[in-house]
């Protein structure tokens, strides 16, 4: 593909950051548009609310970083990001027994996401053809009727002034909230979108913990056991010798007001969760926050891949297709996996700029559906949920609660499943048939 002369990435947030290392290989300036101000260190911003409850780069997103910024990993451990063993160091109570711990193949990187963000843009603000404008609002796209093409954007900067600015191509990946979605809508254009309804709730705190011999583990997950339970919560140690606590809860079942209105609602509410262990962790640690609370009502999947009269010259990344079930942990690497199909599709000379953005919402697509499937199976085992059931979901339910279950007694089912939820294998290695049959009779010995 021959080198064009500008984009412009709508959102300077990570799957932002991400499109923009991309394209700088591949056009000759590359523009940011950022609505929050200019960061002065790995601290939580205004327009990413979530940044202050725990987040996970899992193996694939670790891997992908890697790819796109040669020495970042390194860079992380060497300003106190933790590196821990993906199955010894992780203690995760799931669906009532906890899960074997041994020294595994796989490794996970804890760290905030301020500290992860933070060291992405100082790699973006070392590429030369790279520019982040900050405190810019984008009003409305720039539109050729004629051509059905979206050939620039309107926006507001800093001192409110009103300004156009063409592109070649226009990035969307300002998130769930995007000026796509509403722009296109008024013009007619359907874009057809999965929506489950799942009333979640993050809260969290940071802590400063004291010294114990026997904390023999870095993250220590508490998942609740569904239907009957929740509310679940994560303790993760963190940059700074210190440890995020966040509590989920779904639809709508953790008393938000209650827990902020009086000093010791955190910690009472951690007594809701399936075991005590988070709370006997905390019941006597300093805290270094406030509570923070963060609204996830419901996850979204808007698929663009099936928009046949899309404006050329737009191309969609990140949440802004998809946000997923932040419990689960796979929203950051899945934004990185899309980055990696873009670059390869950069890279393939046949492909022109319209038929990239359809090729790459197609592809998108293709790594969005397995992760889609798998966190709405467990999203449907509260029959609160509302949404698009997906197909066999009886089944689907039954057979994860088995490889759950025997994820507490059988090392090479849990190794095997998480490689599944690291990203780095298929679900389908889960149904070899060295599994199919432990599963197979472990249900019916029972």
């Amino acid at each position: 593909m021959s080198r064009k002369e500008k984009a412009v990435i709508i959102g300077g947030g990570i799957s932002g950051k991400l499109a923009a290392r991309v394209f700088s290989d591949f056009f000759q300036e590359v523009i940011i548009l950022e609505r929050d101000q200019e960061p002065e260190g790995p601290f939580p911003r205004k327009g990413a609310p979530q940044g202050e409850h725990i987040h996970a780069l899992l193996q694939a997103g670790e891997f992908g970083h890697e790819k796109l910024f040669p020495g970042i990993t390194e860079k992380f451990y060497s300003t106190d990001a933790i590196k821990i063993n993906s199955t010894k160091d992780l203690a995760w109570f799931h669906h009532g027994v906890w899960k074997l711990r041994f020294d595994g193949e796989y490794t996970t990187t804890l760290q905030s996401r301020p500290h992860l963000e933070w060291h992405i843009e100082q790699f973006i603000k070392k590429i030369p053809n790279v520019t982040v404008l900050y405190n810019q609002v984008v009003k409305n796209y720039l539109y050729n009727e004629e051509e059905n093409r979206i050939v620039g954007v309107e926006k507001i900067d800093d001192i409110s002034s009103i300004k156009t600015l063409t592109a070649d191509l226009i990035v969307d990946a300002s998130g769930v909230s995007s000026l796509s979605t509403s722009w296109l809508n008024k013009r007619g254009i359907h874009i057809p979108d999965e929506k489950v309804q799942i009333g979640l709730s993050y809260i969290s705190k940071s802590f400063q913990l004291p010294e114990s011999p026997a904390r023999d583990w870095a993250i220590k997950i508490v998942y609740p056991n569904p239907p009957h339970e929740k509310i679940g919560g994560t303790i993760s140690k963190v940059e700074g010798n210190r440890y995020i606590v966040t509590l989920s809860g779904y639809h709508n079942e953790v008393n938000e007001k209650q827990v902020l209105k009086i000093n010791s609602g955190f910690i009472e509410l951690t007594k809701k969760l399936p075991n005590l262990d988070i709370y006997q962790e905390i019941k006597d640690a300093s805290p270094l926050s406030s509570t923070s609370i963060y609204r996830v009502p419901h996850i979204i999947w808007r698929k663009y891949e099936k928009v046949k009269n899309l404006p050329d010259g737009l191309l969609l990344i990140g949440d802004t297709l998809c946000r997923i079930d932040p419990v689960f942990g796979q929203g950051m690497s899945i934004a990185i996996l899309e980055a990696l199909v873009l670059k390869k599709l950069l890279q393939d000379h046949r492909h022109t700029h319209p038929k990239i953005t359809t090729t790459f919402h197609k592809q998108a697509a293709k790594i969005i559906s397995p992760i889609w499937n798998m966190v709405i199976t467990e999203d449907f085992r509260y029959p609160e949920t509302t949404g698009r059931k997906p197909y066999g979901l009886f089944i689907q339910q039954w057979y994860a609660k088995n490889i759950f279950l025997l994820s507490s007694q059988n090392q090479d089912i849990y190794n095997s499943f998480i490689q599944v939820m690291n990203l780095v294998r298929p679900i389908t290695i889960l149904m070899l048939p060295r599994i199919l049959k432990s599963v197979l009779k472990r249900a019916f010995s029972r």
